[in-house]
């Protein structure tokens, strides 16, 4: 299979404290040559004055100043880097449970996550936790990374233990692909070059899987659905006539004289033109941004989508959400907050908590429903207008949303539709 150089994957890493997460970032960053020497002398440097006798690794993460006085990473640390085969986006996340927000946060975009494992402890409920939210947000993608080999003496048993630990679990989940790597992250082993202590694992290191693996397409391909953002009406005479809705086609394919429908007016029309700045184009694709123009003169303006009217999203002003709690104030009862889909916003409620995730062992509870920063749970929303959306599985871009607290234009909560 052919892998295009200027295919992007976005990976995050997530693991318990103390796992090696920085340690295997910075291995990849160094072994694969992608540091400034700039960055490199300062933390050689600050290695040294430490008092170590290489090149902490670690110090290519944390780079937030909290980070480095508290020993342990606090936030979503991104990181860039690119090999001749691929680019890539690191999201490095927290381990710690009460950071449960900066995972998902992290994670919300990405195509394959790393879940480390300290090959001395296996599988242990932070693991659990963070396989199990990246089977949440449909991550296609998992690498267990078994670190610390190095300190089990490179035994394969204690690997082949681990990977049953993890499957007996897995196995609950919706997540199609998942992969297994012994490594040490602090010794190079299996990061970007095959080990020599560990013969007996025959699959390719983990650069080289991360360069190869296919990652297919971040859209939706089937379901066209373009939510407005503008209306263009130029004031020159030369354009007076022109009437487009610009926006970002967040999936499918539109092409002119496709037969469509406005939601949330209903009004049914044809795409007369597709439009960009370097001209007009027969069709257009997620994630372009194009301007749309159609053949009959409708009452269309942001916040509304343009959809094949073969091929409508759920409308309903009741909605099923997977919700993520993030700020550090508890769910009011009742409360209004915004709720942001697409271009779209407008007020909405939690009618209900339907039930609350316990996301270290995966039991549900629908006896105690506040809801407090990181609780994972499912509710019931209630909007003033009807949403038009697909389900998070089908589609990442209409099967999200965000709850906004109006008085403090606070993000208060991510959601993804069931």
């Amino acid at each position: 299979m052919q892998i295009d150089n200027n295919q992007l994957l976005r990976f995050t890493t997530a693991g318990s404290v103390d796992d090696g997460k920085s340690t295997l970032i910075g291995r990849l960053l160094y072994d694969s040559k992608s540091i400034f020497e700039d960055q490199l002398e300062a933390i050689e440097s600050t290695s040294k004055r430490k008092g170590l006798e290489g090149v902490d690794l670690a110090l290519f993460t944390d780079g937030l100043r909290d980070e480095r006085e508290q020993g342990i990473t606090i936030d979503v640390a991104y990181r860039y880097f690119t090999t001749p085969k691929r680019k890539f986006i690191i999201a490095d996340t927290p381990g710690h449970i009460e950071y449960t927000r900066n995972m998902i946060t992290g994670a919300s975009t990405a195509n394959v996550a790393i879940i480390l494992v300290d090959a001395r402890h296996g599988v242990i409920e932070q693991t659990k936790r963070h396989a199990f939210i990246a089977s949440l947000l449909q991550i296609p993608h998992i690498i267990v990374c078994i670190n610390k080999m190095d300190l089990v003496d490179f035994k394969e048993d204690v690997y082949e233990d681990i990977i049953k630990q993890f499957e007996g679990f897995s196995s609950k989940l919706t997540v199609r692909d998942v992969r297994f790597i012994p490594i040490s992250a602090l010794l190079g082993d299996n990061v970007v070059k095959r080990s020599e202590n560990m013969d007996w694992y025959q699959g390719a290191p983990l650069l080289h899987t991360l360069e190869t693996i296919h990652i297919g397409s971040d859209f939706n391909k089937i379901d066209a659905r373009f939510p407005v953002q503008t209306v263009i009406r130029p004031q020159s005479d030369q354009h007076r006539d022109y009437r487009g809705y610009a926006g970002r086609i967040s999936s499918g394919i539109f092409r002119t004289g496709d037969e469509i429908t406005v939601l949330s007016t209903g009004l049914t029309s044809k795409i007369k033109s597709i439009d960009t700045f370097d001209g007009t184009l027969e069709e257009a694709h997620a994630p372009m941004s194009v301007s749309i123009t159609l053949e009959d003169d409708i009452d269309v303006s942001r916040g509304d989508m343009i959809v094949r009217t073969k091929n409508k999203p759920e409308s309903s002003q009741e909605v099923e959400v997977m919700l993520c709690w993030l700020n550090n104030e508890s769910a009011k009862p009742r409360t209004k907050y915004l709720v942001r889909h697409t271009t779209n916003e407008q007020t909405a409620m939690i009618k209900e908590v339907v039930y609350k995730i316990d996301i270290n062992n995966l039991t549900r509870s629908s006896e105690d429903t506040e809801l407090h920063a990181n609780d994972i749970c499912k509710v019931k929303l209630k909007t003033t207008k009807p949403l038009h959306f697909d389900s998070y599985r089908e589609n990442r871009n209409t099967g999200s949303l965000i709850l906004i607290d109006p008085t403090t234009n606070q993000t208060v909560a991510a959601g993804m539709v069931i």
